[in-house]
């Protein structure tokens, strides 16, 4: 029995001794998932780099017309021509309506023949006043008759004066039968047509003439905002193009900038008492009419170039519960570290740093939901242009 017996514990002994010289030459499975667990997550970052940046200020408006006329008749009567097209442009004086003219016709003959009628009745009292005036020289006639006949030829010299104003007064509204472009410009849709009875001095409008070279583009503003411009003005900040007035160019509706830079003028300036914004009129030259009435553009102000300007793409910034911008950056040792930072404005998908950041920080633009201050990771730098607007990175 006892040699069985040690037989036995010499069998178990052999079996352990195998199995831990197995377990030493063959890493566990436990040991795998250790060291993955431990390996570095990877993350992309963009390193700042300073760029010389011209900023610009961007004023939302909309374009009005230099000059509005409403042509409306100065004489009543029927409408027998209309002698433009609707849309074109016109000439100041310009004939557009034809008034028929026939009573005033008639009008001006008569006043015509009032007058030649007066001027022959002041030559008749003229001569006879010059002949009393002799003749009460050598007491021919009374003083009585000589002081009517000098009355009589001073009331006929205002009879011609008279009938001479009622002859201009004919042939003015005679005139006004023709109905004229008070201004150059782009002419509007008629309100009548042939056979239309007008009146003078109607309320409707006949037409609407718009003198579009140059052009308005009016910029509303807050007064503050108006007051920090005004300010940038005075202190070279923004390109001056003479005196209270900035040079500023035009940014269309499809993101494409106008041809011709204009000028702001902060000499006219309209107060709105409602609302208590100001307006502000930019002018533009306009040669092509490119630019037409009712327009919404944004009139752009080149300010001051930076030659140090850092520029944080947005999708890599998150706000604090107080609101201040952060970032994720990895720092030489290849930790993160979250870094506030004080924005001075947007550009484009980008913020402007005004402090808090400097060249050459690693910026995370991509894994940061994967990662938290302190963990060290593996930093992939990417091209600033590759950059697309994906995930934002994690609120801390």
């Amino acid at each position: 029995m006892l040699h069985h017996s040690c037989s036995f514990r010499v069998t178990i002994l052999a079996l352990l001794t195998t199995t831990l010289l197995l377990t030493g030459c063959n890493p566990s499975a436990e040991n795998n998932q250790t060291a993955m667990a431990t390996q570095a997550p990877e993350v992309n970052v963009i390193a700042l780099q300073p760029r010389a940046l011209t900023l610009h200020t961007e004023l939302p408006g909309r374009t009005s017309a230099y000059r509005v006329a409403e042509v409306r008749p100065q004489v009543g009567g029927i409408v027998i021509k209309r002698l433009f097209r609707e849309g074109s442009d016109v000439k100041a004086g310009q004939t557009l309506y034809q008034i028929d003219p026939a009573t005033y016709e008639a009008s001006l003959a008569s006043a015509k023949a009032s007058w030649e009628r007066a001027k022959a009745s002041e030559a008749i009292a003229r001569l006879k006043a010059e002949r009393y005036r002799d003749l009460s020289k050598t007491n021919g006639v009374s003083r009585q008759e000589n002081d009517d006949a000098e009355a009589s030829w001073k009331q006929a010299v205002a009879d011609v004066a008279s009938a001479k104003a009622a002859l201009d007064t004919a042939r003015i509204n005679l005139e006004y039968t023709k109905v004229k472009a008070p201004i150059s410009g782009r002419i509007g849709k008629s309100t009548v047509t042939e056979g239309a009875l007008v009146t003078a001095q109607q309320t409707t409008a006949l037409t609407t003439v718009q003198q579009l070279d140059p052009l308005y583009v009016d910029v509303s503003q807050s007064s503050n905002e108006l007051l920090k411009l005004k300010k940038a003005l005075a202190e070279g900040q923004l390109e001056k193009a003479g005196p209270q007035e900035a040079k500023v160019k035009l940014l269309l509706e499809d993101g494409s900038y106008y041809t011709e830079s204009g000028k702001l003028q902060f000499s006219d300036v309209t107060v709105d008492e409602g609302t208590g914004s100001v307006t502000v009129r930019a002018i533009f030259a306009n040669s092509e009419l490119q630019l037409l009435p009712g327009m919404f553009v944004r009139a752009e102000l080149t300010e001051a170039t930076l030659k140090d300007a850092l520029l944080v793409p947005q999708l890599a910034v998150s706000h604090d519960p107080r609101g201040k911008a952060t970032v994720l950056v990895v720092n030489a040792q290849d930790q993160v570290e979250q870094k506030a930072f004080e924005t001075a404005r947007s550009i484009e998908n980008n913020w402007l740093v005004k402090d808090g950041l400097s060249a050459g920080d690693r910026i995370i633009v991509n894994g940061a939901q994967k990662v938290k201050a302190g963990m060290k990771v593996s930093a992939k730098n990417v091209d600033v242009a590759s950059l697309t607007v994906a995930s934002p990175a994690t609120k801390q």
